[in-house]
């Protein structure tokens, strides 16, 4: 009898796991793929954004513009609903929208997309600049096809626009300070307090994500410290601070040359394995030293995971942060966070029914 219980015991273990390995794989399909209806969005968006004559594809422009009267936000995103959702919900939540300016970064694909969805659903009364990744012609010519990996085909890590955060200082020459927000996000609070905020003559303003006990959100987690580049210069048990909604002070950054510290390590990355992939484990070691904690009622992050977090921590938070592979965007999304999401994307859209993209 013994024998047999085992075998069964056994058996349903087994099953468990080949259960288990199945959805891991099921998501990460999931994942990777775009939804159909947003294929369909892109291709409409794109056909309507050529059909325009030249000069009906530029957005108005203020009277004496004057850059420094703004609060500038950045988000570089290849998903329009995404995008959409991010602007929508910071106009809703701020107590002077017109002092805020967008600043979209795209790829050449997505731009005439992207171009056309805010030109027929402008973000009045905020400013707006879309631009694509192409046009930034200083960037290396090998930028978009540097970061892919053998054996790795997960767009959160071969992503450029991923990578180009590194390059603010670049991108926006002419700015003092820039609010960078992840396209997984939905703004609930005004943010103009960040601006406000004592960088301490560091970089970056971030959430600091470990707890008591929590070692997984420890450098050692992302970082090899058995290499001696790392071990000498780093402390293996530093804080991992959390990317997706991020106040970065550009005159310190030019500065101390920390687009450099990137290249720097980016290269150092390709030799040899000194980081896991992705930009996150990269950026604790370019703001490495260089980053004020923020109070945690700024960003939540997580909901893009099977978290605990509750509505009660999720309502009193400023941002909130779709982290994680369940984005609110697919089908594998988690009911009860996606309801935060919805609020700001307007279903009765024309282009979102022919394209049938649903609550």
């Amino acid at each position: 009898m013994a024998p047999k219980l085992r075998a069964m015991t056994y058996n349903s273990e087994e099953l468990v796991r080949a259960h288990r390995s199945e959805s891991s794989f099921l998501e990460q399909v999931a994942v990777r793929t775009s939804p159909k209806g947003h294929h369909c969005l892109a291709l409409r968006l794109t056909s309507e954004c050529f059909s325009l004559d030249p000069k009906e594809r530029e957005f108005p422009k203020r009277s004496s513009m004057v850059m420094d009267d703004f609060h500038h936000y950045a988000i570089f995103s290849d998903n329009i609903l995404a995008g959409a959702v991010v602007i929508n919900s910071t106009i809703a939540t701020s107590k002077d929208p017109k002092r805020i300016m967008f600043h979209v970064i795209t790829d050449a694909l997505s731009f005439p997309a992207m171009m056309m969805w805010f030109l027929t659903k402008p973000p009045s009364p905020a400013t707006i600049q879309i631009e694509s990744m192409d046009e930034l012609k200083w960037l290396p010519v090998d930028f978009s096809s540097r970061f892919k990996q053998k054996g790795i085909r997960d767009p959160r890590y071969t992503s450029a626009l991923n990578h180009l955060r590194f390059y603010l200082p670049e991108v926006f020459p002419s700015l003092s300070n820039v609010l960078l927000l992840d396209h997984d996000v939905v703004v609930q609070k005004d943010l103009s307090g960040l601006w406000q905020v004592d960088m301490k003559s560091k970089v970056n303003g971030a959430l600091e994500t470990c707890s008591s006990g929590n070692g997984y959100h420890r450098l050692d987690n992302l970082v090899n410290f058995s290499d001696p580049s790392i071990i000498n210069k780093f402390d293996a048990k530093a804080c991992i601070y959390a990317f997706g909604m991020n106040i970065f002070d550009l005159k310190e950054w030019r500065n101390k040359g920390l687009t450099a510290a990137y290249d720097k390590w980016f290269q150092a990355g390709k030799r040899r394995r000194v980081w896991k992939a992705g930009s996150l484990p990269l950026g604790q070691l370019v703001f490495y030293n260089q980053t004020v904690p923020l109070d945690h009622r700024w960003h939540v992050l997580g909901l893009g995971q099977n978290s605990n977090t509750g509505r009660e921590e999720i309502e009193r938070a400023a941002v909130i942060h779709y982290s994680g592979n369940l984005k609110p965007w697919l089908e594998i999304s988690i009911p009860k966070y996606k309801e935060y999401w919805n609020r700001f994307l307007g279903y009765d859209n024309t282009y979102l029914q022919q394209c049938n993209i649903h609550k």
